[in-house]
């Protein structure tokens, strides 16, 4: 998939809202070098409201992206539902370092929305990938198996513990202070 699709050429468009739609795979992430999905299925829609100095882009990205469980490697898929909004505003130069501004050079006719398509799905994505079968037990798995097995039992507690009468003292010493 060529990122050239993700270029909005805003110059034509009379004020108002314009939508584009975009279907994104894996091809989509490969052109960042991102492969940590075993596949991807999403589709964004880009919103831009065009005002005469201004304008604003609502990105929204829905469906899933097949990953691997961190806890048992088994392969699942992980609906994405997620959406940014961004601020489009004219300066002397291009300028993207604020996630929520972007400022394109008075004269410029088009930008391109992949990075901030690639960035808003890729960090909705949790840190920690669980198949929904091991939250709800539902998953049957040689590794869930095998953790179990080597899994330490929780020392019981002593009913009655022996405290070192030293310690009673200081105890006092220190509601004493008090």
């Amino acid at each position: 998939m060529e990122l050239k699709a993700f270029n909005i050429a805003f110059a034509g468009l009379k004020v108002g809202q314009h939508q584009f739609e975009y279907e994104v795979d894996n091809t989509f992430f490969e052109n960042f070098g991102f492969e940590e999905f075993n596949s991807s299925s999403l589709a964004v829609t880009a919103v831009l409201d065009k005002r005469t100095t201004i304008m604003d882009l609502k990105l929204t990205a829905h469906g899933v992206v097949n990953v691997n469980c961190d806890v048992t490697n088994e392969p699942f898929d992980l609906p994405v539902e997620v959406d940014m909004d961004l601020v489009i505003k004219f300066g002397e130069e291009f300028n993207d370092e604020n996630i929520e501004l972007l400022i394109l050079p008075h004269g410029e006719y088009q930008f391109n929305i992949s990075q901030y398509v690639y960035e808003m799905i890729v960090l909705s994505i949790p840190q920690k990938r669980v198949h929904p079968g091991v939250e709800d037990g539902t998953l049957d798995s040689e590794v869930l198996d095998k953790l179990d097995e080597l899994s330490v039992a929780a020392p019981e507690e002593k009913e009655t513990e022996q405290v070192d009468p030293r310690w009673d003292a200081l105890k006092k010493l220190k509601t004493d202070n008090n």
